[in-house]
């Protein structure tokens, strides 16, 4: 059997469809499976050993230029590709309008959720097959069950199975050669994310990376982005044992992340990566709800804030309450903003990333019931 998935985007979203394929391939003796996928991800698909060809889309790169891209042969030429093999089944795991448009160059028919499932409705229509998933249920479990049920094989939701090669993502980064260089144990800081309401404030990463390498911790900071850079160079500022890592592809903060010993992470694409290589980690949420579509695996934790007006699902801070103030070691006292991450201080969330590793090292990742 011949399938085509279509995800295109964005980095978290295409994490949490690896364990539907992982559900497919060993359901499905011999099955073959290309997807494609937006171009700054094309690096993830190719890390499951069931997926043979990965055809990179540039939806984002076209719509800056969408009359002269229609009309030149870039595009062209991926319709081409779409259309070199006729699939058993094309599954649209995006839900989109423009997901259900590419469905709709390849050739075969095409599977997604139905009206009441989908977050654009519209979509459903181009489908001939129209699955019901319910919405309440987090995005991993919603698209296992959408692959089960359009390609007709049970599975078990307590289990679950990311199926990256870590080994061969770690081999072909250099990582594993350097790994008996790194004499004390590895926290990596993954403070970059997109909406201003989803950033745990700075002064809180810096107090966070003192406490880390007082403990014996070193301390990673990657970055991808000039400001995320910036925020990085102002943490690790003077404090030994912490590292601000070079820019680097997925496949190298892939290995960087399989390398360590646990991970602190805000609502951002690389804490779902975290997630997928079933490393420790404590993932802080405040505007954004971790139940619909937060870090989803084995040795995981999500920290929410307990004000009322959170998750807000607001890209920015629109709290009106009385001003929440904390105190750092230094004795400086700021004013917490955004104020949900008040409920999440420094001290506890290492204190919650020290329990977490400690029990990873007395469990085998993979093995058992989700948490």
């Amino acid at each position: 059997m011949h399938i085509l998935i279509v995800k295109t985007s964005s980095l978290g979203d295409i994490i949490h469809t690896l364990p539907a394929v992982s559900d497919a391939a060993r359901a499905i003796p011999g099955l073959t499976i290309d997807w494609v996928v937006e171009e700054a991800f094309a690096e993830i698909p190719s890390w499951h050993p069931a997926v043979g060809r990965v055809i990179p889309v540039a939806i984002r790169r076209w719509r800056k230029n969408a009359w002269q891209n229609l009309l030149g042969g870039e595009v062209r030429r991926f319709r081409q590709q779409l259309k070199q093999n006729r699939y058993d089944l094309i599954i649209d795991a995006q839900g989109l309008l423009k997901s259900a448009i590419v469905c709709r160059q390849a050739r075969g028919p095409i599977a997604g959720l139905d009206k009441h499932s989908i977050k654009e409705p519209a979509a459903s229509w181009l489908y001939q097959q129209r699955h019901d998933v319910p919405r309440a249920d987090h995005a991993v479990q919603r698209v296992r069950q959408l692959f089960a049920k359009s390609l007709g094989y049970g599975f078990d939701a307590n289990a679950l199975n990311y199926g990256i090669r870590v080994r061969e993502v770690e081999r072909t980064t250099g990582r594993v050669a350097d790994a008996s260089a790194d004499v004390a144990p590895t926290l990596m800081f993954l403070h970059g994310t997109t909406w201003d309401s989803k950033h745990w404030p700075e002064l809180y990463w810096r107090e966070l990376a003192q406490l880390a390498t007082g403990a014996g911790y070193r301390v990673k900071l990657p970055w991808g982005t000039s400001d995320e850079e910036a925020r990085a160079v102002s943490v690790a500022q003077d404090l030994p044992g912490v590292t601000v890592l070079p820019r680097m592809s997925l496949s190298s903060l892939a290995g960087e992340l399989a390398a360590s010993d646990g991970v602190v992470a805000v609502d951002t694409g690389l804490g779902h990566l975290a997630a997928a290589l079933n490393r420790p980690t404590v993932s802080i949420y405040g505007a954004t709800n971790p139940f619909l579509s937060g870090t989803f695996g084995y040795h995981q934790l999500q920290l929410k804030s307990d004000l009322p007006c959170s998750p807000c699902m607001r890209k920015h801070c629109h709290y009106q309450g009385q001003p929440l103030t904390d105190t750092l070691s230094n004795g400086e006292s700021f004013v917490v903003t955004p104020a949900c991450y008040r409920a999440s201080p420094p001290g506890e969330v290492l204190s919650h990333l020290q329990r977490m590793i400690s029990q990873a090292a007395a469990t085998t990742a993979g093995a058992g019931d989700l948490p």
